[in-house]
């Protein structure tokens, strides 16, 4: 945990491989966190072992404080910032 981070602060863990897809959730999940100003931990997983955990079969899949939230595609702004507890304040 950085100087930065709360015990509040959400790990986010992208699981996937160097897909297109993978690349850009995890883009996605730290450009939308930066523009709402929330303090994420982001980690990217490629780990076949962590994904099968997850029950994660097509990637990318986003787990979140341990929870698995997103499974397979590119999920879109307004999804990240509901999950990040700022609903509405991103566009699509």
């Amino acid at each position: 945990m950085s100087s930065f981070e709360s015990p509040a602060t959400p790990h986010i863990q992208v699981l996937g491989f160097e897909c297109s897809a993978c690349r850009k959730t995890y883009a996605r999940i730290a450009e939308t966190a930066a523009g709402l100003g929330v303090t994420i931990r982001l980690e990217k997983v490629d780990d076949p072992r962590q994904f099968a955990a997850h029950g994660v079969l097509a990637p990318p899949g986003v787990v979140i404080d341990g929870r698995l939230t997103h499974l397979g595609g590119v999920p879109s702004r307004s999804q990240i910032a509901g999950w990040l507890g700022a609903k509405g304040r991103a566009g699509p």
